[in-house]
C-alpha cells in the first residue's frame, strides 16, 4: 500500500468522523423555518392594517380578506404559541442534558466541557427567544381583547429580568398601559420603540397615544401604518404569490412528464438519456482524492480552520464584525474553498485528459435555459412538500445554513449583493461543477444513472452539515441530477441552482424587512 493511499484512507476516516460530529451537533440547533414563519406572520399582521378608501370597489376588500384570512390575529396567535411551545420543549431538553452532565464524574465532565458550553449558549438563546415571543404574544392577546391573559403573560416576563432586562421593562410598560386603570411609565415610548417592531410597535404606540391624547402623533402613526400595510401587501405578493404560481406550473409540468413517460416510453423527455452513462476513466480512489484532499481537507480543515482565522487576525477588522465584513469574508472563504477543490480536481484527472465530449459540458446553444427554468418550477413543489414532512420529523431542530439567518437579519444592500454573489453565482457554478459535473458521472462507473443521481445527491446534502436539511437538499439534488443527466449540459443545473438560491435570498430579505 502506497503512502498516498494510506493517507487517503486515514483522511477519509477523519472526514467521516468530522461530518458525523457536525451533523450530530446540528441536531441540537434550531431550524430557521420557525423564524421564517414568524416573519411571514408579522407581515400578515402589518398587512391587515390596510384599509381601502370608501370609494374602493367592494371586491378589493373581499380580495384582502381572501388573501389575509378572516382571522389574522387568531392565526398569528396560534403561530406564536406553536413556536413558543417548540422553544420551551427544546429548552427543557437542554436543561435535562445539563443536569445529566452535572452528575457525571470529573474526568468525563472535563471531556464534555466544549459540549456543555454549546448547551449553555443554546440555553441562553432559547431563553431570550421565549422572552421576545412572550413580549409579542402579549400584544397579540391584548389586540384580541384577551387583556387578562396578556397581562399575565407580561407579568410573568417582568419577573425574569436576568434573561433580558429590556424585555422585562417593556413588559411592565405594556402591562401598565393595558391595565385598568392604566399606568403610564415615564420611558414608555422609548422602550416600546426600542424593543418592538412592525405591527407590535404600531399597536402598542396606538394604545399609548390614545391614553396620552396625542392626536397629532396618533394621526401620523396611522398614516405611517397605512403606508407600511400597503408595502406589506406587496411583499406578501412576492413571497407567497410568485412561489405559488411557480409551484403550480411545476406540478403541471411534472404531471405532463409522467403522462408522457407512460404513453411515449423511451421517446419521452423523462426517458431521455436515462440509461446513458459516462465513460469514466478513473476509479473510486480518484473520486475520494478529489473530495477528501480537495473539498474536505483543503476546504473544511485548511481554509476553514487555519487560513480564515489567520486572516481575521492579520486583517485590520474592527470588532464586532459588521454584516458587510461578514458577507465579504464569507465570499472570500467560499472562493478559496472552490479554487482549492477545483485545483485538486484538475490535478487528479490531468493524466486522463483529454476527456470525451460528454464531460463538463457548458453549451449555450442548446435548450439549457428551458431545462433549468423548467427544473426550477418542478423542484419547488417537490422540495416544499418534502420540507413540510421533514419539519414534522425534526420538530424545529436539526440546524440550518448560517447564511440564511445572516440574510434574514440583514437589510444592508451591499451585504445582500455580496451574499447573492456567494449563493447565487459562486455556489451554483462550483457545486454543480463538482457534484453534477464530476461526482455524478464518475459514479456511473459503479451505479446505474438513477443510482448515481441518488448517491451524489446524498453526498451533496451531507456536506451542507445540517441534519434537518439532508432530506430536502437530497430532493433538490435529485432534481438537479435529473436535469443534468437529461440535458447533458451543466448550464441547466447551474441555472436551476442559481434560481433556487436567488429566490431564497430574495424571500429572506423581504421577510427580514418586516421586522424593521
Amino acid at each position: 500500500m502506497t503512502i498516498k493511499r494510506l493517507l487517503l484512507i486515514l483522511l477519509t476516516l477523519v472526514a467521516i468522523c468530522f461530518y458525523s460530529l457536525a451533523l450530530f451537533k446540528s441536531w441540537q440547533e434550531p431550524q430557521i423555518q420557525s423564524s421564517l414563519e414568524l416573519y411571514q406572520t408579522n407581515i400578515l399582521l402589518q398587512a391587515q392594517e390596510w384599509h381601502p378608501e370608501n370609494n374602493t370597489p367592494e371586491n378589493v376588500e373581499t380580495a384582502k380578506t381572501a388573501f389575509l384570512g378572516k382571522q389574522p390575529l387568531e392565526t398569528a396567535n396560534k403561530q406564536y404559541e406553536q413556536v413558543r411551545k417548540s422553544a420551551a420543549d427544546n429548552l427543557a431538553k437542554i436543561k435535562k442534558q445539563l443536569a445529566q452532565q452535572s452528575t457525571t464524574s470529573l474526568d468525563i465532565r472535563e471531556t464534555e466541557n466544549t459540549e456543555s458550553k454549546q448547551l449553555q449558549q443554546s440555553l441562553q438563546q432559547l431563553q431570550k427567544l421565549i422572552a421576545e415571543l412572550d413580549l409579542r404574544l402579549g400584544v397579540i392577546q391584548a389586540a384580541q381583547t384577551n387583556t387578562d391573559v396578556a397581562l399575565q403573560t407580561w407579568t410573568d416576563l417582568a419577573k425574569k429580568p436576568d434573561v433580558n432586562p429590556n424585555f422585562a421593562e417593556t413588559a411592565l410598560v405594556l402591562a401598565g398601559i393595558w391595565s385598568d386603570p392604566p399606568r403610564i411609565l415615564p420611558n414608555a415610548q422609548t422602550l416600546i420603540t426600542s424593543n418592538l417592531t412592525g405591527w407590535f410597535r404600531f399597536t402598542s404606540l396606538t394604545k399609548l397615544y390614545k391614553l396620552q391624547q396625542r392626536e397629532a402623533d396618533l394621526s401620523n402613526l396611522l398614516v405611517k401604518a397605512q403606508e407600511n400595510a400597503e408595502g406589506a401587501i406587496f411583499k406578501l405578493g412576492i413571497v407567497i404569490t410568485l412561489p405559488l404560481v411557480t409551484g403550480i406550473i411545476g406540478v403541471v409540468l411534472l404531471i405532463v412528464l409522467i403522462i408522457q413517460r407512460i404513453f411515449q416510453g423511451k421517446n419521452s423527455l423523462w426517458a431521455k438519456n436515462e440509461d446513458l452513462s459516462w465513460s469514466t476513466p478513473w476509479d473510486s480512489e480518484t473520486i475520494l482524492q478529489v473530495f477528501i484532499f480537495g473539498f474536505f481537507f483543503g476546504g473544511q480543515i485548511v481554509i476553514g480552520q487555519f487560513v480564515m482565522p489567520l486572516l481575521l487576525q492579520i486583517l485590520p477588522i474592527t470588532r464586532p464584525v459588521n454584516i458587510q465584513t461578514q458577507a465579504f469574508l464569507l465570499l472570500l472563504s467560499y472562493l478559496l474553498v472552490a479554487l482549492g477543490a477545483l485545483a485538486v480536481l484538475y490535478l487528479s484527472i490531468k493524466s486522463f485528459l483529454p476527456l470525451t465530449s460528454g464531460w463538463f459540458r457548458l453549451r449555450f446553444q442548446e435548450k439549457w435555459f428551458l431545462w433549468g427554468l423548467g427544473g426550477y418550477c418542478v423542484a419547488l413543489p417537490i422540495v416544499v412538500l418534502v420540507s413540510l414532512i421533514n419539519q414534522k420529523l425534526w420538530q424545529g431542530q436539526g440546524g440550518s445554513n448560517p447564511l440564511l439567518q445572516l440574510v434574514l437579519d440583514s437589510q444592508d444592500s451591499v451585504a445582500l449583493f455580496v451574499f447573492f454573489c456567494t449563493a447565487g453565482i459562486a455556489a451554483p457554478f462550483f457545486e454543480e461543477f463538482l457534484f453534477r459535473g464530476f461526482l455524478l458521472p464518475s459514479l456511473t462507473r459503479y451505479f446505474p444513472v438513477w443510482g448515481a443521481i441518488i448517491v451524489s445527491s446524498l453526498v451533496f446534502a451531507i456536506v451542507h452539515l445540517n441534519l434537518s436539511e439532508i432530506i430536502p437538499l437530497m430532493a433538490l439534488g435529485m432534481v438537479l441530477g435529473f436535469i443534468y443527466t437529461r440535458s447533458r449540459n451543466l448550464l441547466a443545473p447551474i441555472l436551476l441552482h442559481s434560481l433556487w438560491n436567488s429566490g431564497t435570498l430574495m424571500s429572506l430579505f423581504i421577510l427580514g424587512s418586516s421586522g424593521k
